[in-house]
């Protein structure tokens, strides 16, 4: 028999078959980075360089998780990605819209080079709604246009266009710079995926979007809007907050098994360090009763083939050696993690501390251009001298990151809307690039805090600073600190500073290591819900007032923004 010359023999594991969705005891054999011979055990003809006892363990491909955020970890690349090791993700595909908005097309660039050298390969999204609507809504600190996609798209890093998020002006007439490059894009490539973000888009208006080729969706829905994007043959992402029973036994009882995959989108700092990231999503799936080979074959085939990379997502002959070892199948205990058959992290081993701020010049440093606010800043004049007038408020709810519009009526006096007791904080964005000075304000309730203040430079898309409060005098606290901090996130009370994260990387990311940004904003986020907010993610619930692509009614610092209509809307409602 011949005898194989392998770089690596993987012996005594029970390797998983991406097609029959089974476990086979096997010796693997890896030449070159790639799988070579899946052999039965102690069967396997092989000389190899490095051999390694699986004793016994699982044996899946690495998960890949397609759409997601690196920014939204508030980590940089190198941090991010060290974490990832322990969580058995070899490939991502991030999309750095985030770092766009902050900073244009040299942001992306910069979040590319960052990320050169990590131990898990790192695809990209081009980011195609930078800014998310348009700068009559927002402002900031970049914009993408068609030549940049283009540009970007020369790049062997891009694998998809990403989230197409202006889905309501992107169906009807327009002049957009990203159906400007999509139309260019399917004359030379037919295949090439697009990302899309299309909340609540049902009937017509669905079938106009996915009729632009716009043929992917992660964001939140219900059961009827579910159905009609795999009726119209949209390939559906569940992240977490989509990840139910119901929705799983959608998926099962119509055998949709092929036409979707697990994301995560947005993971934040403290819950990537306690929870994992994809592999918490396969664990809760299991826990929903999925069975785990299922799970397995949604974190890995389906993600691979939707983004092309038909290069990975299953062990066979020739695909890469992207491989995780697992202790327990059901909780998805990583013991290893392969990458082109290079052990790149082994259960024990400590996580790296990352260079700090590697990719990211000194003006990165420097881009709050805000100068301090007193407490008088938060005056909110009113249309009556006295009396009552009536309020447009964003109302929150636990389980959901969208919103809805209530109308509240305040008192005023002499002019001056008496907020302040009126059982509603009140919000205010601070444009932070130096291009305008405006500010937005609004007023929130609900599952929010209802005391004190929280203020961040992490507000999505636009990344201005964003302050809610129930009192004039722990804003400006928690306000001016973030300026103080150039960026980061920060709770006060009593006038007093109570938890703070850092991000001085452009207003977004801290150069520090994943369990120091952890423990940071696990802070910060004990301290928003002793405030009381009672959200299922309080970070992402409050960062995400500020994004106008999301539902029903948003804040930026041109005011507030009727999501659906695509316009401002005043904050008093006449009459």
């Amino acid at each position: 028999m011949e005898t194989i010359q392998a770089d690596l023999l993987v012996r005594n594991v029970r390797v998983y078959n991406s097609y029959f969705k089974t476990f086979t005891p096997a010796d693997v054999s890896v030449v070159d980075g790639k799988v070579f011979y899946i052999a039965p055990s102690r069967a396997h003809p092989c000389e190899a360089a490095t051999v390694v006892d699986g004793g016994g363990r699982y044996m899946v491909p690495g998960l890949i998780d397609i759409h997601m955020h690196i920014e939204s970890s508030m980590m940089t690349p190198g941090a991010f990605c060290d974490r990832l090791r322990s969580c058995g993700v070899t490939t991502i595909v991030s999309e750095p819209h985030e770092m766009a908005n902050v900073a244009g097309l040299q942001g992306i660039l910069d979040m590319i080079r960052a990320g050169e050298g990590c131990p898990v390969d790192i695809l990209y999204g081009i980011p195609s709604c930078v800014p998310s609507t348009s700068p009559k809504l927002e402002t900031t600190g970049g914009t993408i246009g068609c030549a940049e996609m283009e540009r970007l798209l020369e790049s062997d890093a891009i694998a998809c266009v990403g989230e197409v998020m202006n889905y309501r002006q992107i169906i009807q007439e327009n002049d957009l710079e990203i159906s400007k490059f999509l139309k260019k894009l399917r004359k030379t490539d037919k295949v090439f995926p697009i990302e899309g973000h299309c909340p609540a888009l049902l009937d017509l208006d669905l079938a106009k979007f996915l009729f632009l080729g716009i043929n992917g969706d992660h964001t939140e829905h219900s059961l009827e809007e579910l159905r009609q994007r795999f009726a119209g043959g949209m390939f559906v992402e569940i992240q977490e907050k989509m990840l139910h029973r119901e929705v799983l036994e959608f998926i099962k009882g119509h055998n949709l098994y092929e036409h979707f995959c697990f994301v995560t989108d947005d993971v934040m700092a403290d819950t990537l360090c306690a929870e994992g990231q994809l592999d918490a999503l396969v664990r809760k799936a299991v826990a929903l009763g999925m069975p785990p080979e299922q799970a397995i074959y949604n974190a890995t085939f389906t993600p691979a083939r939707r983004m092309n990379l038909l290069d990975r997502g299953a062990l066979d002959p020739g695909k890469k050696a992207d491989f995780v070892l697992l202790d327990d199948l059901e909780s998805f205990d990583v013991y290893a993690t392969y990458q082109g058959g290079n052990c790149i992290y082994q259960k024990g081993d400590a996580l790296q501390a990352q260079p700090p701020g590697v990719g990211f010049s000194g003006a990165y440093y420097h881009s709050i251009h805000l100068a301090p606010q007193d407490e008088s800043r938060f005056t909110v004049n009113a249309p009556v001298q006295d009396g009552s007038v009536r309020v447009r408020v964003m109302e929150l709810h636990d389980g959901s990151t969208k919103t809805d519009e209530k109308i509240i009526e305040m008192p005023v006096r002499n002019g001056v809307l008496c907020w302040e007791g009126s059982g509603c904080l009140l919000a205010a964005v601070f444009e932070r690039y130096g291009k305008n000075g405006g500010v937005g304000f609004g007023f929130v309730t609900g599952d929010c805090h209802k005391q004190g203040a929280v203020a961040t430079s992490y507000a999505h898309d636009c990344h201005n600073v964003l302050v809610a409060g129930g009192n004039a005098k722990d804003m400006a606290a928690a306000l001016n600190r973030v300026i103080q901090l150039q960026g980061g996130m920060v709770a006060s009370c009593d006038g007093k500073i109570q938890a703070e994260l850092q991000l001085n990387i452009g207003g977004i990311l801290s150069g520090s290591p994943a369990a120091e940004v952890g423990a940071a904003l696990g802070r910060v986020r004990a301290a928003m819900e002793a405030q009381g907010y009672r959200h299922y993610n309080p970070i992402m619930s409050f960062c995400t007032l500020t994004l106008p692509v999301s539902p029903v009614l948003k804040l930026t610092d041109k005011g507030l923004i009727d999501v659906k209509a695509g316009c401002t809307v005043p904050l008093f409602i006449e009459g």
